[in-house]
């Protein structure tokens, strides 16, 4: 039975919310202010905290923020109630971590769809974090096998890689007008693989690969899948994720991975200080376009699986082999920069001739959230 703090200091909000919360199957627990509810937080770990903003002890925002900062607290979804039409509210709530708002007064539907919303985004992200563990897994147990057979499915993975862009059938319901794609992958990687053993790069990888996967789910990417040392990942808007458009989740998503490769390269130049070995560093590219899904029947272990295609996908995954060469972490084609105009800080800007494209693609480096 899924978990859910009610935080208002409004006697009658507070009892609407958790009735239509408990008809609904739930478990509710109260708190009449924010103090009060981070306790119950921390306490009882809920699935979702709904709270109101303006509140006494500490207001909707503090209760996000340390919520957002406490690393065992940090994915719980978070909906915000206002009565504030201020944007500004709005936009502080975003650039904080809400998962979604509701407008007082609301219709208990809005709850229980909000609610639902989020629920559904914890199963999901379940089943991502297990993709993550599942190729951890397979990493260990390739390690422990043949060299041919290491060569066969680095070869195999890459192949597929080539293909994503171009192949496979198109589903009329897998199509979306716009969504954003991520691309991460390590700089350096041949380097890599000459100064560290296998065990040792399996290691770091799978650092890697536990990293980013927590940090990609955590911003609902709709799609996610790794190709070598790279990942791929799609965000679209969606019922659960309206209040946040799928530029910002993903250019959030791309600013989480900078911090977690920070974390990987003090790991690596503690382990390996004397290997000499570069900075640990990926480079994250971001482009926002039309994208659609294509079955992957026929191609060896795929059959009845999907992959992103298009145009906007091909872009993203080439986009940090165009020239010139960029050294930034982060790039950002501007189609996906004007989804986010005024919630990122920009840095440099640069027309990048990308293979398969007639014209430089405008790209500019994100340095930040504004």
């Amino acid at each position: 039975m899924p978990l859910i703090v009610v935080i208002d200091d409004d006697a009658g909000t507070r009892m609407l919310v958790t009735q239509v919360l408990k008809k609904e199957g739930h478990e509710v627990m109260e708190a009449d202010d924010g103090a009060k509810g981070l306790e119950l937080i921390r306490e009882f770990r809920p699935d979702v905290v709904v709270s109101d903003i303006q509140m006494p002890q500490l207001d909707g925002f503090e209760v996000l923020d340390r919520v957002r900062n406490d690393d065992a607290l940090a994915t719980t979804a978070v909906i915000l109630l206002t009565s504030l039409q201020d944007r500004t509210h709005m936009r502080q709530g975003m650039t904080t971590g809400a998962d979604d708002y509701l407008t007082k007064p609301f219709a208990p539907q809005e709850l229980r769809e909000a609610v639902n919303a989020q629920l559904n985004k914890l199963t999901r992200a379940e089943a991502m974090r297990a993709q993550v563990v599942g190729k951890a897994v397979q990493l260990a147990l390739v390690e422990q096998g043949q060299k041919i057979s290491d060569l066969y499915e680095m070869r195999m993975a890459q192949s597929l890689s080539q293909q994503w862009p171009e192949t496979g059938t198109v589903q009329d319901n897998d199509k979306f007008a716009s969504a954003s794609v991520l691309f991460a992958d390590m700089r350096d990687y041949g380097l890599w693989t000459q100064c560290l053993s296998g065990p040792e790069l399996s290691d770091i990888v799978k650092r890697l690969y536990s990293s980013v996967g927590d940090t990609v789910y955590l911003f609902g990417a709709h799609y996610m899948q790794f190709v070598g040392d790279g990942m791929l990942c799609v965000f679209v808007d969606a019922n659960d994720t309206r209040s946040v458009n799928h530029g910002l989740r993903a250019m959030r998503a791309a600013l989480g991975l900078a911090d977690a490769t920070k974390r990987i390269d003090a790991y690596v130049r503690q382990r390996f200080a004397e290997r000499g070995l570069p900075n640990f560093s990926l480079g994250v590219a971001v482009h926002s376009g039309p994208v659609a899904f294509a079955r992957l029947d026929g191609l060896i272990g795929r059959s009845g699986q999907t992959t992103p295609i298009g145009d906007t996908v091909a872009t993203a995954l080439r986009l940090f082999q165009g020239q010139p060469p960029l050294d930034w972490t982060i790039a950002a084609s501007v189609q996906a920069t004007r989804l986010v105009t005024g919630a990122v800080r920009t840095g440099r800007r640069a027309l990048v001739q990308v293979a398969g494209r007639a014209k430089p693609l405008d790209t500019v480096e994100i340095v930040g959230l504004a």
